[in-house]
């Protein structure tokens, strides 16, 4: 509780950075638990800055070694379990539930110093919150045995684990990273992870050893799951790259080619190709229209999902192949482009980088798109896919048994009324909320754990290959 310092920078296509402006707050002066909507002048300039600042308690954060570990407490963890439990649905809607991660160990990292060790430290993020261990020096299988606890905002978030070596003053050197999601944590267990690359694709060379208990409210976490995704405040910076624009093509022409196989299929039936399959066709398109009322849509939806969840092994084993077949990437990252003699061919080169570099981010938007609804149906996530079914029924029922007017009549008044209960409400859309939880061909690729395969790390293999 103290002062707050703000500084705005600027940044443009060149990669140059300007800092802008300053300004403070005094922290200690603003109420609890309360949005407070702040303009603050900025110091060097003319500029102001509009914020809304709230202050939230921060309850569930720690670091611990293993022998006081809070779960470990049968009384703790039935007070917890008590707190999460459904009697508590309605309370305190934002703590969705509490993690806890039993950081053991390292095996066989890579040896990033020149003697042949390594000075190995663990980071771990979920969502924004950001915790790391002790560093261990000398050595290429540290023993960290420390427990964190995070409190959970959204159980649709990944839990991300980077191993570092620490270099002094000069920045950590990658060492590994895994990420596991939080709905696929098998609680009280201890698991072998193989750490992969930087873009999560490939295997790396060493081993981490973690114990992970999840304790959540199903009710609170589903309301969320229909809120805006909180963003995360340390982004990646996106690079220019050929392979990832190649394969966001490629990603895009499965999808196009879905929806043309699809077309292709219905003028199939127009033009008799097959007998059968036209006479079942229009015998379905008669009945279907002869009878159809509203209701039946969401009902149609809710079957999809049951068939999928009929033949779960086919979609989830044919979709993880395709995504493996289009994140077979190479080995090395291609680097920027080199620097130019001319000043007039570096400004046309940042030009061109920005156009590809946006073309690449639309198609991946797009790729990412359709490849979250397909996962939604092929109960990629089963939570998600559970939620939907549910959602579909409900909404089944109410359109069967409310008229059309009223239902329209209800969202319209929710929608004109909303900012005036709630001035600093965000607009957002539950739907496309629903499915930013969901993820992507790529990201289940990145999210799969891979089976440590004898004592012979990957890399060591890929060495000898070659």
């Amino acid at each position: 509780m103290g002062i707050l310092d703000i500084e705005v920078w600027g940044k443009d296509s060149k990669k140059h950075e300007e800092r802008l402006g300053t300004c403070k707050v005094d922290i200690a002066a603003l109420p609890l638990k309360q949005a407070n909507c702040l303009e603050l002048p900025l110091d060097s300039c003319l500029g102001v800055l509009l914020m809304l600042v709230t202050l939230t308690p921060c309850a569930g954060v720690s670091i611990s070694d293993l022998c006081v570990c809070p779960l470990a407490d049968p009384s703790e963890r039935k007070q917890i379990a008590q707190r999460y439990g459904l009697r508590n649905s309605l309370r305190d809607m934002k703590d969705i539930g509490l993690l806890q991660v039993k950081v053991l160990k390292a095996v066989d990292l890579l040896a990033a110093d020149f003697s042949g060790k390594s000075d190995p430290f663990c980071l771990l993020e979920l969502g924004n919150d950001r915790l790391q261990t002790h560093t261990i020096y000398k050595t290429l299988n540290p023993e960290w045995n420390k427990v964190f606890t995070f409190p959970v905002k959204d159980i649709h978030d990944v839990l991300e684990v980077t191993v570092f070596d620490e270099d002094g003053d000069k920045p950590p050197d990658f060492l590994g990273k895994i990420a596991i999601p939080l709905l696929s944590i098998r609680d009280g267990q201890t698991n072998c992870y193989v750490l992969k690359n930087k873009d999560l694709e490939q295997a790396f060379k060493g081993l981490i050893y973690l114990e992970m208990d999840f304790i959540y409210n199903p009710v609170k976490a589903s309301i969320r799951t229909f809120s805006p995704r909180e963003k995360r405040f340390v982004e990646d910076s996106r690079k220019l790259s050929k392979k990832i624009l190649s394969r966001d093509v490629d990603r895009v022409k499965r999808i196009t080619m879905a929806i043309w196989n699809t077309i292709q299929f219905l003028k199939s039936c127009f033009q008799w190709e097959s007998t059968w399959r036209s006479a079942i066709a229009f015998v379905v398109f008669l009945v279907t229209v002869w009878n159809f009322e509203l209701y039946m849509i969401p009902l149609a939806l809710l079957l999809l999902f049951v068939y999928n969840f009929i033949r779960p092994v086919k979609g989830k084993v044919g979709g993880m192949q395709d995504s493996q077949e289009s994140t077979d990437l190479e080995d090395e990252d291609e680097e920027d482009d080199k620097e130019s003699e001319k000043k007039g061919l570096i400004e046309r080169i940042y030009m061109v980088q920005d156009i590809v570099s946006t073309v690449q981010n639309v198609l991946e938007e797009i790729a990412s798109f359709g490849e979250r609804i397909k996962n939604t149906f092929n109960w990629t996530v089963p939570f998600l896919s559970l939620l939907a079914c549910l959602v579909l029924a409900a909404a089944a029922a109410t359109l069967y048994l409310v008229p059309l007017r009223c239902i329209v009549l209800v969202w319209g008044i929710n929608k004109f009324t909303k900012k005036l209960r709630n001035p600093y409400a965000i607009d957002n859309n539950e739907l496309l909320d629903f499915l930013s939880r969901v993820p992507s061909d790529v990201q289940k690729v990145q999210y799969a754990e891979l089976r440590p395969c004898g004592s012979q790390s990957p890399l060591r293999k890929k060495r000898s290959g070659l």
